[in-house]
């Protein structure tokens, strides 16, 4: 009976295959195997390695040394401890981005998570509860589904740690962040989070790792990071998928 369940599932993914092959998440071009790029994509990425600042993310053409923190840090210290991110938002990431969040690619979510994980690897090691950085609930209505809700449920699964997804809540309206200059953006998103009453045993002295999908200025993060605090998380961290570079 083994064996038979064993050679219909190996029957039925290769019929899956043949039927639908594996194609590159970027350009859609005949790839080996599922939730891969193909070697023109994978150029166009510019993935986040050491050396870089140990609080903002942000990375250093040359190592300054353990603990150097950027010029960004020092003068606007963040509320959150630190920030991690797998890739600079350009080109093909901002691609992928926007086709995740404005065209129901969900099939982008393993890949982009599984980049977002090893990333912050040492985020993920700390971190007692996974909370998505949510949506109003009339644009979660319009868009039918919150994609940093899907990372973070995608990274939560694969580590074995605690996911929180309604923990917290987005209760103001905001108007996109796109086109906003970094002032604008602080305002826009003041006072727009809070954690569920009824939640907030899920986040009291907890460190918790916050998801989102791209960080720019950091207003949204920060926001929500005081809401956390608010509520009585210990320390809070941010992985996103990808950050804008510095000076951008």
């Amino acid at each position: 009976m083994g064996l038979l369940k064993e050679g219909g599932r190996f029957i039925q993914g290769s019929i899956g295959r043949f039927l639908f092959p594996p194609v590159c998440a970027g350009c859609q071009a005949a790839v080996e195997r599922s939730h891969a790029l193909c070697a023109d994509c994978w150029k166009g990425l510019s993935f986040i390695e050491r050396p870089y600042c140990e609080v903002l993310g942000l990375p250093f053409s040359y190592d300054l040394g353990k603990g150097f923190l950027s010029a960004e840090a020092i003068a606007d210290p963040p509320p959150f401890a630190r920030l991690r991110a797998a890739v600079i938002y350009r080109d093909l990431a901002a691609r992928l981005v926007g086709s995740l969040k404005y065209n129901d690619r969900t099939d982008l979510v393993p890949l982009m998570a599984a980049w977002m994980s090893r990333a912050g690897g040492e985020l993920l090691a700390d971190a007692d509860v996974v909370v998505p950085v949510p949506l109003h609930a009339g644009r979660l209505w319009r868009r039918r589904f919150n994609q940093s809700a899907e990372l973070a449920r995608r990274i939560a699964s694969a580590s074995g740690i605690a996911y929180a997804p309604r923990a917290l809540l987005r209760i103001k309206q905001t108007r996109a962040q796109v086109g906003l200059g970094p002032a604008e953006r602080r305002l826009n998103v003041r006072g727009a989070f809070k954690v569920a009453p009824e939640r907030t045993a899920e986040i009291a002295g907890r460190r918790v790792l916050l998801i989102d999908d791209v960080f720019t200025t950091g207003a949204t993060v920060s926001s929500a990071t005081r809401a956390l605090k608010r509520a009585g998380a210990r320390e809070v961290d941010v992985l996103a998928f990808a950050r804008v570079a510095a000076g951008a």
